[in-house]
C-alpha cells in the first residue's frame, strides 16, 4: 500500500521527460555542427534576447566538458555539462546543468536526420524529479532555443 501511495501518479509520472521536433532548412551536417562550434553555438545556444554571451567553451569529445556563460540582468549564468555520444551527423547526447537554477544535471540528446534539402531535429531532454522548471516551460525554452538554433543556420547558409 506504502509503495502504490508513494508511486508517482497524474502530472507527476509525466516529468521523466521533454520531447521536442525541429525541422530546420539547413543540411544536416550543418544542423549537428551548429552544436559543437564554440563561435557558432554563442549566438543561438542558450542565448536570450537581453543577454550578452560572456563564454563559450567547448571540448567537443566524447568526455569533453562545455561551458556557456550568458549575462543577464548583470547576472553570469552558467550552462554546463559533458558529452557522452558525438556521432556526427546523426546524434549527441550530453549531460546539461543549470547550477543557478539547480543541482540537478540532466540528459538530453539530439538526434538529426536529413529530410530534403533540410534536416529534422529531435531532442529529448530527461527531467530529473524535482527539476525547477515544468516540463511546458522546458518544452518552451527548447523551442525558443531551437527557432535560433535555425536562424542561424539557415542564414548561414544564403550567407556563404
Amino acid at each position: 500500500v506504502r509503495a502504490l501511495l508513494a508511486a508517482p501518479r497524474g502530472e507527476e509520472a509525466a516529468m521523466g521527460e521533454v520531447k521536442v521536433t525541429r525541422r530546420v532548412e539547413a543540411p544536416a551536417e550543418a544542423v549537428f555542427d551548429a552544436w559543437l562550434d564554440p563561435e557558432t553555438a554563442g549566438r543561438w545556444l542558450f542565448a536570450t534576447p537581453g543577454g550578452e554571451m560572456v563564454r563559450v567553451a567547448i571540448d567537443a569529445r566524447a568526455g569533453g566538458r562545455f561551458e556557456i556563460v550568458e549575462r543577464r540582468d548583470g547576472e553570469e549564468i552558467l550552462h554546463t555539462g559533458v558529452y557522452e555520444a558525438i556521432e556526427r551527423p546523426q546524434r549527441l547526447a550530453f549531460t546539461l546543468q543549470v547550477p543557478r537554477y539547480s543541482p540537478n544535471m540532466d540528459r538530453v540528446t539530439v538526434a538529426v536526420a536529413p529530410d530534403g534539402d533540410g534536416a529534422v531535429l529531435t531532442l529529448v531532454q530527461g527531467v530529473s524529479e524535482g527539476a525547477p522548471a515544468s516540463p511546458e516551460r522546458i518544452e518552451r525554452g527548447w523551442n525558443t532555443i531551437l527557432d535560433a538554433l535555425a536562424a542561424t543556420v539557415e542564414r548561414g547558409g544564403e550567407e556563404g
